[in-house]
């Protein structure tokens, strides 16, 4: 009997690690598969306050948003993360990358070296982004100075290190879908809802997480507790916003302050410094997407310290 159970054991194992080899296969956008295209700098701007690149990427404790050397501790869960240098520099940063591997970078969370990028990165927003944007992003990134220095290796511990595990983590959170506008909504509203949820990537921040770090898509936009550690990230649905108009949305994008008179701080104050560079336009039409979030019960914040801090 062990005769014949030991090869369908060893069978069983082949194939498990066969399928396991063939789900974690890192995905790419081949060079071939983009078109001739001209970039538009300006959008690749607009894109790129959209996106909050300098929240993350720029170097921490100086005022140049667009010195991306990265350096910045994203504290999570699961270890703490590096932003990486993205600079335009040859050596360190992302100057020698092709238009093929910053888009596979993007869009499926791919290094140039075949291997997968920790979700830190949020590609699983920034997958629904039209390719042409993240062409024109590129294009801009390269605009701006280059800034020499590496960034130390991720304080991950086992088994989250092993990178070859996130093609599994992708299979289950990622579907790969474009954005796909909403014919019965304004031309401005699907403008709001392509910025908030590609480059935008609020729900990222505003959303509870299950116990392998995937947004909980009934709570999306819900809040839930801070990705980074401390603090609570509020509930943004109107559940909570119920009394924002669009214009409340609006102004807080412009400025971070809040129709109360209190005004953002931590990470929202960097997102605001972004957004506060968009257009009119594209924060009325984020505010619009905004104010129409069905009401979500996210999960229940934890109740205030007596010393006043949350």
């Amino acid at each position: 009997m062990l005769r014949r159970t030991y090869p369908a054991v060893i069978l069983a194992g082949i194939v498990a690690v066969g399928v396991y080899w063939w789900l974690t296969i890192p995905s790419t956008i081949a060079a071939s598969a983009l078109p001739a295209y001209e970039p538009d700098i300006n959008n690749g701007s607009t894109i790129f306050n959209a996106g909050g690149c300098s929240s993350c990427h720029a170097v921490p404790d100086q005022p140049d948003r667009t010195r991306l050397g990265g350096g910045l501790a994203i504290p999570s869960p699961f270890g703490t993360f590096y932003a990486p240098n993205i600079s335009p520099d040859p050596n360190d940063g992302i100057g020698r990358w092709s238009e093929a591997d910053f888009v596979t970078a993007v869009m499926k969370g791919t290094s140039p070296e075949g291997t997968h990028f920790f979700p830190a990165f949020p590609y699983t927003s920034y997958q629904h982004a039209k390719i042409e944007d993240v062409r024109d992003l590129f294009a801009f990134i390269k605009t701006l100075p280059p800034v020499a220095g590496t960034v130390r290796d991720h304080d991950v511990p086992f088994p989250f290190n092993i990178r070859r595990n996130i093609g599994v983590w992708k299979v289950l959170f990622m579907d790969g879908k474009p954005f796909t506008p909403d014919p019965t909504r304004s031309a401005q509203w699907n403008r709001g809802a392509y910025l908030v949820n590609s480059f935008g990537h609020c729900a990222e921040c505003h959303s509870p997480r299950n116990v392998l770090g995937g947004i909980i898509r009934a709570q999306r936009f819900g809040g839930g507790p801070n990705p980074e550690g401390e603090g609570w990230v509020p509930n943004i649905t109107q559940k909570k916003l119920e009394d924002w108009s669009v214009k409340d949305f609006a102004y807080f994008l412009k400025t971070g302050e809040l129709p109360e008179g209190d005004s953002a701080s931590g990470l929202m104050a960097r997102v605001i410094k972004n957004t506060s560079q968009l257009s009119d336009d594209d924060r009325a039409a984020m505010a619009d997407y905004l104010k129409s979030l069905p009401p979500v019960e996210g999960p229940t914040p934890p109740p205030k310290r007596t010393d006043g801090k949350s």
